[in-house]
This record gives structure tokens, sequence and C-alpha cells, in this order.
């Protein structure tokens, strides 16, 4: 433990290449972070799109100790099915606690865990896009966090919730997943480059272009709330 960075936390490849006891359980964290992020609301500051891009290039090895699958195709499918079905299910928890607590989030002081102004975007968000919205935020850090809350709280319609839920977790996982997983095989066979040895880069590329639409939204509020 002594050589423990607490920077790694940040760094999805550390949660991808996890093992205890000579165990990988790369797996397993991968899909209880899907989970958190909107089921317990409290991922927002994980790189979620880049741990489902880092999970194709390494889709082999996490799927490896859950079951055996010769086919690379079937590997590919398989992972991304799985965190699909990690993300609806966060999001049915997010949609529930929304539903039961949503008075007592608007009025809950802010904390490490919990960011206010979070949720009043989020709501914005929601009310602009309507059902979309649900299929937009998952590929939008931090909003995606709190959109199945907001959708609890204004009770939309579970029927069109789940509709929702399921396209749009299936639509990021198999998206992000299949795009790290052929363009890490893509890179490495026609430019001989190893994208492995490029995380670092591949991160913050990605953090910077999916938190773009965030930051662009926040930029054109400014003047509006200086008036």
């Amino acid at each position: 433990m002594s050589d423990f960075d607490w920077m790694q936390l940040l760094n999805p490849e550390f949660y991808i290449t996890m093992s205890f006891g000579g165990v990988k359980v790369g797996l397993w964290i991968v899909l209880f972070i899907v989970f958190a992020e909107t089921g317990l609301f409290a991922g927002f500051f994980l790189p979620g799109d880049s741990l489902l891009f880092l999970s194709g290039i390494y889709s082999r090895d996490l799927v490896e100790n859950f079951a055996f699958i010769p086919s690379d195709i079937a590997n590919v499918i398989l992972l991304s099915a799985l965190i699909g079905m990690a993300g609806i299910i966060g999001n049915m928890v997010g949609y529930w606690f929304g539903a039961q607590s949503g008075y007592y989030l608007y009025k809950k002081e802010d904390s490490f865990w919990f960011k206010k102004k979070y949720l009043i975007q989020s709501k914005d968000f929601f009310e602009r896009y309507g059902g979309k919205a649900i299929i937009f935020a998952r590929f939008l850090p931090i909003v995606r966090t709190f959109a199945p809350i907001v959708a609890g709280i204004v009770t939309m319609d579970k029927k069109k919730f789940m509709f929702y839920n399921i396209v749009s977790s299936f639509l990021w996982s198999f998206i992000l997943v299949f795009s790290g997983h052929y363009l890490y095989g893509m890179f490495l066979e026609k430019f001989d480059v190893d994208l492995k040895k490029h995380i670092e880069v591949i991160v913050i590329g990605i953090i910077v272009v999916s938190t773009f639409p965030v930051f662009l939204k926040f930029i054109k509020r400014t003047p509006k709330q200086t008036e």
C-alpha cells in the first residue's frame, strides 16, 4: 500500500486492471462503477466514457475470468451487454431514488458527493428534451448521473422511462466499447501504434470531448445569470 497513489482513482485503467490475490476483478469493478454512476449518484467525478472506451481495449482481459470465449466479437458483445445491463439497473435505482426522495434532494446541502447545481442543470436539460434526455444524458458526464433521478422526481411514466433507459444504456455501452476495441486493433495493425501505451492521452481526450457540451451549456447560461 506504500506505493499507492490516490490519483490512480481517477485513472480508469487502474480499475480495469485491478486484481486481488492474483484474481482479476476488473470486470466487476467496471460494472459496479457503471451502476454507481447513476444508481448511487456518487460517480459523477469518475471518467465513465473513457472507462468504457478502455474496457473495449481490454475486453478479452476483462471477460476471460467471467467466461472463456474464443470468438473476439463475442467477447466484445458480451462485455457491452453486461455494461449495458449495469447501466440499466443503475438508472432504475436512480429513478426510484428520485421518486422517493425528490423533495429531500432539493433541500439537501452541498457535499463532496452531492452538488445541487448539477441536479438543477439536469432538471433544465430534462425539461428541454423530455424522454430523449435520458438518451442524450448517457453521453454527458455529470448529467447522466442525475437524469434518472430527475425522471423520478418529475414522475416520468415508468414504461416510457424504461424504454429510453434500455435504448440509451445499450447505445452508450456498445458504441464506446466497440470503438475502443476496434480502434485499438486498427491503430496497432495499420500504424503500429499501441494505444495501451497512450492511455493518459486517450483519457484526457475523451474527457475533453465528452465534457465540452456541458461547459458550452454553462458558458451560454453565464451571461443570462449576470444580467
